[in-house]
This record gives structure tokens, C-alpha cells and sequence, in this order.
């Protein structure tokens, strides 16, 4: 199995600007928004970030492993009407199992 087998569930877009970094007047740096597949998932929900703090995330998105990169932590996301930004994204391979391979994005 793959990714793709997943792909009927993906029924929502996000608009997705990677956070590049910040310039030296502190101001945010992000890439051309991209449309990415998902399944938006609105529940709350406390999380740990990069920093390893625990921050209440309100959507989780799942997505095809591929996007993995175009998530990361600090980007902007637009779905569902609303734009929030990515604190972590968590990677799930099924490994021997072969079941379907996806990603969970905690977003504010």
C-alpha cells in the first residue's frame, strides 16, 4: 500500500506558505502559497511544539507524506476559510504492517 490509497479521503485544500525564515528586521520570510490535499480535522487538542511546550492546536490536517517538507513548524496555512500556522508535523509510516503512510500537521 501507499500514500495514495489515501487519496479519496483527502477531500479539503490548504493553502500552504512554507515559512522560509525571518529577515534581519525580524520580519517573517515565507515561499509562494502551494494547494496541498488534506482532510482537515477541527478538534482541540493539547500539543508539544519544536520547543517542546505544549500549545493548544485547534485543526489537525492529514496529508500525503510527500507535503511533508511544505509544512514546516511557522508556515501559513489556509483552510476551511481559515489561516492558522503549523506547530509540528508528525510522520506516520506503517512500515512492514503496509498499511497506508501519512502525515498529521497540528496547526493553531
Amino acid at each position: 500500500m501507499s500514500a495514495s490509497d489515501l487519496a479519496d479521503m483527502y477531500v479539503h485544500t490548504a493553502s500552504v506558505e512554507t515559512y522560509t525564515g525571518t529577515t534581519a528586521d525580524g520580519v517573517d520570510l515565507y515561499a509562494a502559497a502551494v494547494n496541498v490535499a488534506c482532510y482537515a480535522e477541527g478538534q482541540r487538542r493539547v500539543v508539544l511544539n519544536a520547543d517542546g511546550e505544549q500549545v493548544v492546536s485547534e485543526t489537525t490536517l492529514y496529508a500525503d507524506p510527500a507535503s511533508a517538507a511544505t509544512f514546516a513548524p511557522l508556515s501559513r496555512v489556509t483552510v476551511l476559510g481559515d489561516t492558522s500556522r503549523v506547530i509540528r508535523v508528525n510522520t506516520f509510516t506503517s512500515g512492514a504492517l503496509d498499511l497506508p503512510d501519512n502525515i498529521a500537521v497540528a496547526l493553531t
